[in-house]
């Protein structure tokens, strides 16, 4: 798809939710010539692996006790 300066100031949230939805990227023309592109930014995910940190991460057996000197830190004097 190609449009004009004009019509992807006048119309750029349209524009970028259809560049979104469609994965297609959007030519921007000044007289006629390409001057620019908007183009989907690239989303990398990573596969999540359950139990991926199993063994990794350990507490402290009193990590819920919350003694005075928490209390203060947290609270203040």
């Amino acid at each position: 798809m190609t449009v004009s300066i004009y019509d992807a100031k006048t119309h750029l949230s349209q524009l970028i939710a259809q560049v979104q939805e469609t994965g297609q990227g959007i030519t921007i023309t000044r007289h006629a010539k390409p001057v620019a592109q908007i183009i989907p930014f690239p989303i990398r995910r990573e596969r999540r692996i359950l139990g991926r940190l199993k063994g990794q991460i350990s507490l402290s057996p009193d990590w819920e006790d919350f003694t005075a000197a928490d209390d203060q830190d947290w609270y203040g004097a």
